[in-house]
């Protein structure tokens, strides 16, 4: 190995020769303040990144060009480290790779005058080992940002999750729960309204909220917007829309359903209601309308809150719906294939407008068996269908079957649904 040439002559000598007289030992005053000077420039080389990010790169890269040695394993992690560093204090990777960059050829374009090698063989095979040691470098620097964003992103997601947990349940603390939801740019003095979406099937919800949550961004032109999935659900918390805003439900239907078409999805959406409380009332009402929804097998894909309202009002008083089913449509249960297919062509047939042309075909029947089974129900429960004077009371009488869950459950007046 070759050792570094030291300026001969004392200082005045090294002047003339290199410009300013410098020893290259570790520890001395020179070498000291040249590492310190070409560092500093590195960092204003890389957009201002902190020279302290470089640790003993400098004296490493030293080291190498001078003994031709590479780093060991301590090295490697100290600048590992480094990494992790740059990426807590905010600082790009770009420019902290940038900053590990710049003071290598910083440091190489002095240190030939600064060393003295003896020949080009020798300045060679230092470029090499510098080089060598600038690739190890930057690539345990890249390991270590890397492992810090991940375990920031990991810890973030955690943060996140426990809010969006805090603010569907409605946390007692609500002054904390404010203070908490603000690093996510969630104003909780805004009135906010809150979304789910369940498909239609086993589709994973897990991949969706990150190009879900830019979706509702860009359509509803506000960054206060949290997306997370809860129960095999999407939940979208949105800051309430204007008239002039795009609704937040036919945006999330659209968008999901554009991205997995082979996958149906149903969406429902709460009311807007201010305050933290406000959140966790919205996610209520959207939850109700989807298990509401379910229960009678509606086949709209979007549901609104305020459009539930009457199915709430039906099971408020349970005694009193319990009652009006066993009253009108319990009677069906004497028909001879039981109550079920003809509580369905009652339901189909309200839901098509009372249109029996269209009833037959969503029930694949003719007709006239449709026009048979209205008039059997007209026969057992005393009420036509086809007349509108009762048609209002049957209509409400089979909405209360199905959140009954009647017949496949007995009515038992004040049950608890």
């Amino acid at each position: 190995m070759y050792q570094p040439v030291r300026p001969q002559g004392g200082d005045e000598a090294g002047e003339q020769r290199c410009g300013t007289a410098i020893d290259t030992r570790p520890g001395t005053t020179a070498s000291q303040a040249w590492l310190r000077r070409v560092a500093q420039d590195a960092g204003h080389g890389a957009g201002g990144v902190p020279a302290e990010l470089l640790g003993d790169f400098l004296i490493v890269l030293v080291d190498a060009a001078t003994s031709g040695r590479l780093p060991d394993r301590s090295e490697l992690d100290a600048v590992g480290h480094n990494g992790r560093r740059a990426a807590e204090l905010g600082v790009s990777a770009g420019n902290a790779v940038q900053l590990y960059l710049s003071a290598g050829w910083r440091l190489w374009r002095e240190l030939p005058d600064t060393v003295g090698f003896p020949d080009t063989v020798a300045t060679a095979r230092a470029a090499e080992a510098v080089l060598r040691t600038v690739d190890l470098a930057v690539a345990a620097l890249a390991d270590g940002y890397t492992a810090a964003r991940r375990d920031m992103v990991r810890n973030e997601e955690t943060l996140r999750r426990e809010v969006i947990e805090d603010l569907l349940r409605g946390d007692g603390d609500a002054a904390g729960l404010v203070q908490r939801a603000e690093p996510f740019g969630l104003d909780l003095g805004r009135p906010h309204q809150v979304a789910l979406a369940a498909p239609h099937g086993a589709a994973r919800t897990d991949t969706v909220p990150a190009a879900l949550e830019r979706s509702v961004v860009d359509g509803v032109g506000d960054r206060d917007v949290l997306v997370a999935t809860k129960d095999g659900r999407i939940v979208v918390v949105a800051p309430a829309t204007s008239v002039h805003d795009p609704d937040l439900g036919v945006l999330l239907h659209r968008d999901l359903n554009r991205s997995s078409s082979a996958t149906p999805w149903r969406v429902a959406v709460g009311r807007p209601h201010p305050g933290s409380y406000g959140i966790a009332r919205s996610y209520e009402e959207a939850r109700d309308a989807l298990g509401t929804a379910a229960r009678l097998r509606l086949r709209t894909s979007l549901l609104r809150a305020e459009d539930m309202l009457v199915y709430r009002v039906l099971l408020r008083d349970q005694p009193a719906i319990t009652d009006l089913v066993q009253t009108v449509v319990a009677p069906l249960a004497q028909a001879r294939g039981g109550a079920q297919p003809l509580l369905n062509t009652a339901e189909t047939y309200f839901a098509t407008g009372c249109v029996t042309a269209e009833t037959a075909r969503r029930l694949n029947l003719s007709v006239r068996a449709v026009s048979y089974r209205l008039e059997r129900i007209a026969e057992l429960t005393g009420h036509d269908p086809t007349d509108p004077s009762h048609r209002f009371t049957l209509h409400a009488a089979v909405l209360g079957a199905r959140l009954l869950d009647w017949p496949e459950h007995d009515l038992r007046t004040g049950d608890a649904d």
